[in-house]
């Protein structure tokens, strides 16, 4: 008896339905949001949810394109009709999406996370929960492709430089591959002539802090607290111990590393190692240029050039600058090529408006 009576209601029990608009039609929250122009709905698909269908109204063509391509917006998030979305995107509850933004394809916002201002995000990026990109300020801001930008990290936002004038156009750039994590701060330019940039690759670990126009390269790992004040320049393939302040203008030289709880108040040259509460050359980075794949004659060249120019048998018998020189005139290490790639970086240290090298030690020769 009792199965006769499941088979007649199972006969009779209607299929329940539900359409979802993507990305900027959300029927749920807002019909007006299902009446947006013709030129920004065609870019977007509409997705069936597999425990859910709807009676559709949407063509054929498009619902082809939405089985390649499927979008999602949960019905609480809040997308401006304006925004430009690409496809496979799935933006979580409660996030916010600007009216001015422009969102990749495949980019996934996870819950609470928002994108504000002018602000292109590429293709595949990742935004976890809390995460603010970009600001309602005169400029742009834009991410490459395959970024993962961290919990509660704010990208993008205004600078904290008080000669920034409101009304003044500011930007930052961000290249590809960068993982961005929990916490972490970058800022805008603080003038128009200026940007702030990020280059491919890097690891900027949770809580650290990239001011405004600063310039930092490709392949950087930069750990927890990194600490970067304004107009500061770091090359490629850096890494950064934990707990370290850069003062404004200084260079990071490339292959280098900066020990944990260092100050660096002036430059640090390519492939050395510096560290110190004043952060002082303390050698060259050997372990990272092992790590590089430099060779054993690029290594014992250098060894040699650093212990000429900072390691003198005698530091009154010559200048500085004649020790450098030195190692320049050499018919062997003069040939070498990162050896005149580190000579050019200490030179350039000293140029006008820089602000010299780290210190360093003397040492009586054995």
């Amino acid at each position: 008896m009792a199965a006769a009576i499941n088979s007649i209601f199972l006969k009779i029990k209607p299929k329940i339905k539900i359409k979802i608009c993507n990305p900027l039609s959300v029927c749920a929250r807002s019909s007006s949001r299902c009446n947006a122009s013709p030129s920004i709905l065609h870019l977007f698909s509409i997705t069936t949810l597999t425990y859910a269908d709807a009676d559709s109204d949407c063509s054929s063509e498009t619902n082809a394109t939405a089985d390649a391509n499927p979008n999602f917006i949960h019905p609480s998030a809040d997308v401006h009709p304006n925004a430009i979305t690409g496809h496979g995107v799935s933006i979580g509850p409660y996030c916010t999406i600007g009216s001015s933004v422009k969102l990749g394809n495949g980019c996934r916002l996870y819950p609470g996370s928002h994108i504000f201002g002018n602000t292109e995000i590429g293709d595949h990026c990742l935004l976890m929960p809390g995460a603010v990109v970009g600001d309602h300020l005169p400029g742009r801001t834009v991410l490459g492709r395959n970024n993962v930008i961290g919990h509660h990290a704010v990208i993008g936002i205004k600078c904290q430089d008080l000669k920034y004038k409101p009304g003044d156009e500011c930007f930052l750039h961000i290249g590809d591959n960068n993982e961005i994590r929990e916490h972490t701060s970058i800022h805008r330019s603080s003038k128009s002539s200026d940007k702030t940039v990020i280059g491919d690759n890097n690891l900027i670990m949770g809580s650290c802090h990239i001011a405004h126009d600063c310039k930092i390269g490709n392949n950087n790992i930069f750990a927890n607290s990194t600490l970067l004040a304004g107009h500061v320049v770091v090359e490629d393939y850096t890494h950064t111990a934990g707990a370290i302040v850069v003062h404004q203008f200084c260079h990071i030289g490339s292959f280098s590393f900066v020990g944990g709880g260092s100050v660096v108040s002036q430059d640090v040259p390519k492939y050395t190692m510096v560290a110190g509460e004043r952060a002082e050359l303390r050698g060259l980075n050997l372990e990272g240029l092992r790590r590089h794949e430099f060779t054993v004659t690029e290594i014992k060249s250098l060894r040699t050039a650093y212990r000429n120019i900072f390691m003198p048998v005698d530091s009154n018998s010559t200048s500085f600058e004649e020790r450098i020189t030195k190692v320049e005139e050499d018919k062997e290490l003069g040939k070498i090529p990162v050896v005149c790639n580190m000579i050019q970086s200490l030179r350039d240290s000293f140029a006008q408006n820089r602000r010299g090298i780290c210190k360093y030690r003397y040492f009586s020769g054995s």
